[in-house]
């Protein structure tokens, strides 16, 4: 027996803009590009090894979740990527939205609690221009996170100089978005198109698992992704050495880290048993353990980001001028 499920009347939303809205992070609260504390470990072995791979040529990728934009380490991040020390960004949905908003108008992060009292949580006008973009990049085949950074530049936003993703169109760095429908603000919108943001944000994803054909003694980073970061990497390794395999070539040997609050043990190589609750928690037993061979190595550290960021900075720094 067929069933006709209603379909919420997007038509219906009443959209205030963001003039109206209380935000928690502003440009002002971007920390300042300056070495502070010693630089500790794993951070030291981090910052030789992202050296190493840029040397060789090998890809350094970062995938982070989106409290590391509402962190302030805006200027550590695109100073590493002008100095050739990322090949890629990978943000989720939240990300690219948080660095959109903070170039538009210089501001960002609403309160959640006050905001889905009343109903207006994530209904805010200008944010809804994404959702513009996003539609256009389809229709070209471009990827989400390259249209959005490519729109920020073109229309030169306040914020331009701070944002992630036009700093990485502005280098030529690759820069990927992952969607999950449903998740974020602007899929609340009534000019939100679903297929326009499978589309552009597939073909970051494919993007995303393209580059992974050079990571053999590279690097990858997951700061504060819990799921995206870790879930989308599973996946296009995979795919990538699916690839590498029918080639004669190997991805087996590069090195991983993780910076997040959960308590792992010291002894993270080794995947914890299901009865276990941080079994749970994907970037230890994919990106720590379950990706990782003979010849690699894994790195974690229980630091917030506004501090772990700074200290892989730092860590690069130093690293150069020990070579000099």
């Amino acid at each position: 027996m067929k069933v006709d499920f209603p379909i919420f009347d997007r038509s219906k939303l009443k959209l205030l803009k963001l003039n109206h809205r209380q935000h928690d992070m502003r440009l002002d609260h971007v920390m300042d590009l300056r070495m502070s504390e010693p630089v500790v470990e794993p951070f030291t072995s981090i910052g030789q090894s992202i050296k190493q791979a840029r040397d060789s040529c090998a890809n350094v990728i970062l995938m982070i979740g989106a409290h590391v934009i509402r962190s302030g380490v805006q200027r550590f991040i695109i100073d590493l990527m002008e100095k050739g020390m990322i090949t890629c960004l990978a943000v989720n949905g939240a990300g690219l939205i948080h660095d959109f908003e903070l170039a538009l108008i210089g501001a960002t992060t609403e309160s959640v609690r006050k905001y889905l009292q009343n109903g207006q949580f994530g209904l805010w006008k200008e944010t809804g221009i994404i959702n513009d973009i996003i539609i256009d990049a389809a229709k070209n085949g471009c990827g989400a996170a390259t249209a959005v950074g490519k729109y920020i530049e073109k229309q030169k936003l306040q914020g331009r100089n701070l944002s992630l993703l036009a700093a990485a169109k502005r280098l030529g760095i690759l820069c990927t978005c992952h969607v999950s429908i449903g998740q974020d603000i602007v899929h609340e919108h009534p000019n939100c198109d679903g297929a326009s943001w499978g589309a552009s944000s597939y073909t970051d994803f494919l993007h995303f698992a393209a580059h992974l054909d050079n990571l053999q003694s590279g690097v990858i980073m997951n700061l504060g992704s819990a799921v995206m970061g870790p879930e989308v990497f599973l996946k296009a390794l995979a795919m990538a050495r699916n690839i590498a395999k029918q080639q004669e070539k190997q991805i087996n040997q590069f090195t991983t880290l993780v910076t997040d609050l959960a308590p792992l043990p010291d002894e993270i190589m080794i995947e914890p048993p299901k009865t276990e609750h941080l079994y749970y928690f994907r970037p230890w037993k994919t990106l720590l353990s379950r990706s990782i061979s003979s010849g690699s190595k894994s790195y974690y550290a229980r630091m917030h980001h506004s501090k772990s960021v700074p200290q892989i900075w730092m860590a690069t720094v130093e690293a150069e001028q020990n070579t000099e």
